[in-house]
């Protein structure tokens, strides 16, 4: 089965030095990451966290970059059945077709750009995070903050999944916007309850973030709800776009990949330069995870201390005080912004310091020089856990097996 599709949603020209990256060629490096990428985009839906299993079931898909003088085609050979109806693709997996076509084309060529010497290291990465989101046209439209970042586990079971789904319907009902990692669980539950949300309260422009890296999306292929997604070249610049556009986050049960995300704002957070910033931030989980909250809330006391338990508030059960909080928040944050004169639609102002900025290689070596003792400062401690937990997580683990697959360097 060959099919030939047209672009949609972005990137309809491209040039000749792009192409020839993109060849059909066991040898390009950008060709296998691409096509790995496509493979999920097609998969969207199915439940799973392993590359491996994707690329094994559909082992004779292939996709070709064709060049015409109108523009871009995409030729699709044996794709996933499941990603049309009736011989017509579904138009949201046709766009996100050609958004991980856009960014890898453009994060290959653009992230690593000479440095400006008037730039610190930090002020560098952030500039390139910003390039690519407005790449992707994620930061283009004037708003106003309403974008909630939602954090938490792809494998939660039934009961906590109803619960995200609540919680989503209420950020809906207050005209707030969703961003998650774009995968299942805790990802797509959120976007689920707020279609209803926001069809009740007849909400245009209804906007459904997904943020996500190479080697998450092939694990994870996008939810079927996600209409703007966005590919970061690594987690830690995928951590810096959530925290720079979203204006509020709301975190339910997960696992190692969640604590390593709560860790990661929390250290942020607790930068002295970042005193006062308002960041809504909510823990939540039906009443069957409240001692999952408890366990998170003590280990963050014992390791940060009090003034990073400050930073949070844990809601039990309560899925609109969940969104009562958020919209509070919202208000908060806005006119902080406008005091400040930043940005409603990109975070320039909240500071992120390099430690946190840069990749982790999660080796024996590097985990057995991790500094976890007290004997530090309270954002050293956090930076140092969020490494280790990165190192734990599924994301990471998934990360190994396909860069075995696929090079990193070239984002590199």
């Amino acid at each position: 089965m060959i099919i030939k599709i047209s672009p949609r949603g972005s990137l309809e020209q491209l040039s000749q030095i792009e192409t020839a990256k993109l060849k059909n060629d066991v040898n390009s490096t950008h060709y296998q990451l691409f096509r790995k990428c496509a493979l999920a985009v097609l998969c969207s839906g199915i439940k799973t966290d392993d590359a491996d299993t994707i690329m094994q079931q559909y082992h004779d898909f292939d996709i070709n970059v064709i060049i015409r003088e109108r523009g871009v085609q995409l030729e699709l050979i044996n794709p996933p059945q499941q990603a049309f109806v009736d011989n017509e693709i579904i138009i949201g997996l046709q766009e996100h077709l050609f958004s991980t076509l856009r960014d890898i084309v453009y994060l290959s060529d653009h992230y690593h750009i000479e440095n400006d010497a008037s730039q610190s290291p930090s002020e560098v990465i952030t500039n390139r995070v910003f390039r690519g989101l407005r790449n992707a046209k994620l930061i283009g439209q004037a708003i106003v903050p309403n974008i909630v970042v939602c954090w938490g586990g792809h494998s939660i079971n039934d009961i906590e999944f109803a619960y995200t789904r609540d919680v989503g319907y209420e950020l809906g009902l207050r005209h707030l916007n969703i961003c998650t990692g774009c995968g299942p669980g805790a990802m797509e539950g959120p976007m689920k309850g707020a279609t209803i949300g926001h069809a009740k309260q007849r909400v245009e422009n209804r906007r459904y973030i997904g943020l996500t890296e190479p080697s998450i999306i092939a694990a994870e292929p996008p939810n079927q709800i996600v209409n703007e997604l966005v590919i970061l070249p690594d987690i830690e610049k995928r951590l810096e776009a959530f925290i720079r556009v979203g204006h509020g986050i709301v975190i339910f049960p997960g696992g190692a990949g969640t604590a390593e995300e709560l860790l990661y704002l929390l250290g942020i957070l607790l930068d002295p330069a970042n005193k006062n910033y308002p960041f809504p931030l909510v823990l939540t989980g039906p009443k069957e995870s409240k001692a999952y909250f408890e366990q998170i809330d003590l280990f963050i006391g014992q390791t940060l201390g009090a003034q990073a338990q400050a930073l949070y508030t844990i809601v039990i059960d309560d899925s609109q005080l969940v969104g009562q909080l958020l919209k509070q928040g919202m208000s908060d944050v806005r006119q902080y912004r406008k005091t400040r004169e930043d940005s409603y639609r990109f975070n320039w102002s909240l500071n992120i310091p390099l430690v946190f900025q840069t990749p982790f290689d999660p080796s024996h070596q590097n985990m057995s020089r991790l500094n976890l003792s007290y004997d530090q400062s309270t954002q050293s401690l956090a930076a140092n856990l969020r490494c280790a937990f990165q190192a734990l997580s599924p994301a990471m683990l998934n990360t190994r097996a396909f860069w075995r697959l696929s090079d990193r360097d070239c984002f590199n």
